[in-house]
């Protein structure tokens, strides 16, 4: 969309010009005459600048500028103005003007200070699209990133969120790919669209390819409608596909090509329509591993992999965790109507020491669990589940890692009824993974 620049000034003529001028560089020009014209519009979508003219027959324009940044806060406001002086260009920057012009002005100095404007924009909402959004998954209480690795983590993010590059996220189990992916979109240049996600891992392999690109009616046993696919729901938005390295390997032959030539053609149809969406990809593998397996096309990896992000696992970023613990006690203690202001000392340590092998998932759980449990006004050792594995180590073959992974599976099974897809899907892993674990710990149904 062609940025709007609304022009504000009582002169016919320089109202003209100045239109023209934006017009012919690629803005979307809007003429307002008065104040009261410029009061009237603030019901319409805000435009990205605005050219005002100080000295309006119905209004001033310094008195204009605190309520055009109270209705459009975004919005940068270039004062155009034949009788500058010092003191009023102090002044209406004070109230909220990106900066000063004066009349007449030089055509080329006018379309420099409208691009600045346009870029100052834009890092300005990315700067607040972020903070929003750590906000959000911080629960309001401090920054919840507070390791290097997790703060190079949100550079990366800050600088190629708002373009269209595709971006493959990597990490263990749990360390908060699609957390990461939320974020992602949130500073996008498409955040207005969907985001659609899709866990690779969970669909059976024959339907994976309808998922995706759709299909028409007829096309397989059980396909009694015209389905319209996860592309097509993603348009003008992001696709988020997790754990990607499931895919099956012809299934990635036919993502790939469709990420080349951006047509989609559904599943037993005959025409391809166009496709235009961003892909946001993760997986739980390390990429060299999985292309060496075979689980993973390389040519795919580096289609999608323009942007690596790597997640380190919690136990390597320590400093995150009490932060991250203390979001989700606000959040949790908020839902079950409790008034628990934070954990003792020996219970935050114990937080902290854990290597937690299901990582930001498993943390998140045994928070929700511990809050819960917990009888007094701040969660102790004794509320705490991992207590009880790193205690019933000491008696079992199995190691740390095991027995909270073992534990976690049974949990997981007892919440969903012993539904294994459903298990599957909310612990992260493909079903037959999770079949197999089954088996190694002899779990019971």
């Amino acid at each position: 969309m062609k940025p709007k620049v609304m022009v504000v000034d009582d002169t016919e003529g320089v109202r003209e010009l100045i239109s023209m001028i934006m017009q012919r560089a690629g803005y979307e020009p809007i003429a307002k005459a008065s104040a009261a014209q410029l009061l009237a519009s603030f019901t319409d979508p805000e435009p990205d600048i605005i050219l005002l003219d100080l000295v309006l027959p119905d209004g001033d324009g310094l008195e204009l500028l605190p309520q055009i940044k109270k209705q459009w806060p975004d919005t940068e406001v270039i004062v155009l103005t034949g009788h500058a002086s010092f003191d009023v260009a102090v002044e209406a920057t004070k109230r909220g003007a990106y900066h000063f012009q004066n009349k007449p002005f030089d055509q080329k100095i006018l379309l420099l200070q409208v691009e600045r404007a346009l870029e100052h924009r834009r890092l300005s909402q990315e700067t607040s699209a972020l903070r929003k959004a750590l906000t959000t998954m911080s629960g309001g209480s401090a920054p919840i990133f507070q390791s290097p690795g997790m703060k190079a983590v949100v550079r990366t993010i800050e600088r190629v969120a708002p373009s269209d590059v595709s971006i493959l996220i990597t990490g263990e189990s749990g360390t908060g790919k699609e957390v990461i992916a939320d974020l992602i979109h949130t500073m996008s240049m498409r955040s207005k669209g969907p985001l659609i996600k899709i866990n690779c891992a969970a669909l059976p392999r024959e339907l994976i390819e309808s998922e995706l690109f759709g299909s028409v009616k007829g096309a397989f046993t059980g396909a009694n409608v015209d389905r319209e696919g996860l592309f097509r729901q993603a348009e003008g938005g992001a696709l988020f596909l997790d754990e990607i390295s499931e895919m099956p390997i012809d299934t990635q032959s036919k993502l790939l090509r469709v990420l080349q030539e951006k047509e989609v053609r559904p599943v037993g149809g005959r025409t391809s329509y166009k496709s235009d969406c961003r892909i946001i990809a993760a997986t739980n593998r390390p990429t060299e591993e999985a292309i060496k397996s075979g689980k993973l096309r390389e040519d795919l990896y580096y289609r999608i992999g323009a942007i690596s992000v790597y997640l380190p696992p919690l136990r390597e970023r320590r400093e995150d965790i009490l932060p991250l613990a203390n979001a989700f006690l606000k959040r949790f203690d908020a839902q079950a109507a409790r008034n628990i202001s934070g954990f003792t000392p020996e219970a935050a340590e114990t937080l902290r020491m854990f290597d937690w092998p299901g990582n930001v998932r498993q943390l998140q759980n045994e928070i929700q669990r511990a809050v819960l449990m917990s009888e007094g006004a701040m969660v102790d050792v004794k509320d705490l589940s991992i207590t009880a594995v790193m205690s019933a180590k000491e008696d079992s073959e199995l190691t740390l890692m095991e027995a909270m992974e073992r534990n976690t599976i049974m949990q997981m099974l007892k919440d969903t009824g012993g539904n294994k897809l459903e298990t599957a899907k909310r612990l992260g892993i493909g079903r037959q993974t999770l079949y197999n674990k089954i088996k190694m710990y002899e779990i019971e149904a």
